[in-house]
């Protein structure tokens, strides 16, 4: 499994992409975002315009433990985004609730072949003014590292360069 991180805008989804392709397996695209508003709605447009047409996309805004349970070993698996996710579950969902269906993702996806999965990296900026953005800080930056150290590597990707991200001391 590879994760990538990064700042939005910075090229993940471009990489995941290309990550994708060179695998030379039939591709199962896991999409989690809405179309909440116009603006999203572009966004989306975007990206389904930039998927090859023989890739199966699968769009789990929730489900996502499922959607990534369903997909075939020989496959390789983009799930796009961590991000959107999280931000999709905080509305009903309690911090606990969402930190087990994190855990239940990071489970599902783990011991999969030729998965590149796509999040934030938001933890990098200005300490959020409202409890809401605070929250949803914490949600998402525990949700990165436990995909990251479930991961076989991970990449932060700034202008679509990348670094690779080292093992955490101690582990």
């Amino acid at each position: 499994m590879i994760f990538l991180t990064g700042g939005a805008r910075s090229g993940k989804s471009l990489l995941a992409m290309t990550l994708a392709k060179a695998s030379q397996k039939p591709v199962r695209y896991i999409a989690t975002a809405t179309a909440s508003d116009e603006e999203m709605e572009q966004r989306i447009a975007v990206h389904r315009k930039n998927r090859p047409g023989d890739w199966t996309v699968i769009e789990a805004p929730i489900e996502l433990g499922e959607a990534v349970s369903g997909a075939q070993r020989d496959e390789c698996l983009i799930l796009d985004c961590v991000t959107l996710w999280i931000s999709n579950l905080m509305p009903d969902h309690d911090d606990d609730h969402i930190a087990l269906r994190v855990d239940d993702v990071v489970e599902a996806l783990t011991g999969r072949h030729a998965t590149v999965v796509v999040s934030n990296e938001v933890g990098s900026g200005l300490v959020p003014m409202d409890p809401v953005g605070r929250r949803f800080r914490d949600l998402q930056g525990s949700a990165n590292e436990k995909v990251a150290t479930a991961a076989n590597s991970s990449y932060l990707v700034i202008a679509c360069k990348t670094l690779e991200l080292g093992v955490p001391n101690g582990s």
